[in-house]
């Protein structure tokens, strides 16, 4: 390329010098035919040696071609792996969901368990189990209802048992998806980590790809422009022969003229390389800090500790574990959301005016769950007040207020972690 560079520095020269040998030799056109000749001669050496990179160039492109095919392979692939990860990382939100779900409906059954059970730790506090059973026994009629008290004091002590059996099973079953939960959301966040990874690696190949086509095209682009001009010089070089004769002093002004044109273009040209330069440098530089913003991993949740559920042969020791003003204490909700203009009355249960406190974080509960006055960590919500109770608000449901009815329709239906804090 640098020879073909000086041939057409040669060659622009000895153009640029004909009009000179003109003026020089104008008492003969012989000599400046000759000249001429030569010329042609030189020009049609150039013209054999660009068709020789032509071939050379061919071989590059071939090259370039097979290396781009390899990059369009690893970047169907990275795409495919890309895919999978997704579908992935879909599966566990919505086993995650499906957890939290789970975990409310058996909140639920414990909590109404706790009614029956609560009775009957009050039935026992006044008389005991052997009482109660030799009461029933002696106060029987005859044989055949003797033997009936027996059944259905034994119906009465096993539905006691089994009634406890079931409420240790759902406490331990809630703390077991509790812990599958919290390991769901750590494989999550390995997910998505290698997510971004796969990203990444598919943002380099695609650059590379990029950078293959635009050599590619360079290549064919330089090559073209180098023919071309050889092309032309060897056409203007003919047409200089022909007419040299009777124009020399023309052809003097021509080459002057010509000179100046191409003095002219070769500022454009470096105008318009530098103005490439620096394009492809921007653009480069925006890649790099887009590569960098897509790479960076989303900070990890930060799970809470997994509470501990020792099993108990006492229905008192049971009802207190499930006790719900614990400070600290965990549990999934179904939430729901309303505003002040959802409501007949403006003042909460707790005398808080919604109204005039519209962006206040204020939860709707069942006492019975989470006590009035309580500060509560809602997940995707924050740190709210349980300051109001609603006939629909029954066991692990609460209801968040939002400060307009069209926010607490985005809001929707969700079940979200809460934290009780005091």
């Amino acid at each position: 390329m640098r020879a073909l560079k000086r041939i057409i520095a040669t060659l622009g020269v000895l153009l640029l010098s004909l009009p000179i040998s003109y003026v020089a030799n104008a008492e003969t056109t012989k000599d400046t035919l000759k000249s001429a000749e030569e010329q042609l001669e030189q020009n049609q050496q150039t013209i054999l040696q660009k068709q020789q990179e032509q071939l050379a160039v061919h071989e590059e492109v071939d090259s370039i071609r097979k290396n781009l095919q390899k990059l369009e392979n690893e970047i169907s692939q990275n795409q495919q792996s890309l895919t999978q990860v997704e579908d992935k990382i879909k599966e566990i939100k919505q086993t995650i969901q499906q957890k939290k779900e789970e975990i409310v409906l058996l909140q639920d059954k414990v909590y109404a368990r706790e009614g029956i059970m609560e009775k009957r730790l009050v039935a026992l506090q006044h008389s005991d189990h052997t009482t109660i059973v030799i009461e029933t026994l002696v106060n029987s009629d005859s044989i055949g209802n003797f033997v009936e008290r027996i059944g259905a004091v034994a119906t009465l002590l096993n539905a006691d048992k089994k009634i406890l059996d079931e409420q240790e099973a759902d406490l331990r079953q809630i703390e077991e998806d509790k812990k599958e939960i919290d390991q769901q959301e750590q494989l999550l966040i390995s997910q998505q980590a290698e997510l971004e990874g796969k990203r990444a690696t598919l943002d380099e190949n695609r650059l590379k790809r990029n950078d293959a086509l635009i050599a590619m095209q360079d290549k064919y682009t330089n090559l073209a422009t180098e023919i071309n001009l050889a092309e032309q010089e060897k056409a203007n070089v003919q047409s200089q022969i022909k007419s040299i004769q009777a124009e020399i002093q023309k052809e003097e002004a021509a080459a002057k003229a010509r000179a100046a044109e191409l003095a002219k273009a070769k500022e454009a040209e470096q105008a318009r390389v530098e103005r490439a330069k620096e394009e492809a440098k921007a653009a480069e530089q925006a890649k790099v800090e887009k590569a960098k913003e897509e790479a960076k991993i989303v900070p990890a949740v930060k799970s809470s500790p997994t509470q501990k559920n020792n099993t108990t042969s006492t229905i008192t020791e049971t009802t207190k574990k499930s006790e719900p003003s614990k400070s600290g204490k965990e549990m999934y909700v179904t939430a729901t959301a309303y505003s002040h203009e959802d409501t007949k009355s403006d003042i909460t249960y707790s005398g808080y005016n919604i109204k005039e406190n519209p962006h206040m974080k204020l939860i709707a509960v069942d006492p019975g769950v989470i006590p009035l006055g309580s500060k509560v960590l809602v997940e995707g919500y924050g740190v709210a007040i349980a300051g109001d109770t609603g006939g629909a608000i029954i066991g692990h449901k609460i209801d968040v207020l939002m400060p307009s009815s069209a926010q607490a329709r985005q809001w929707g239906r969700q079940t979200v972690k809460i934290t009780i804090l005091d």
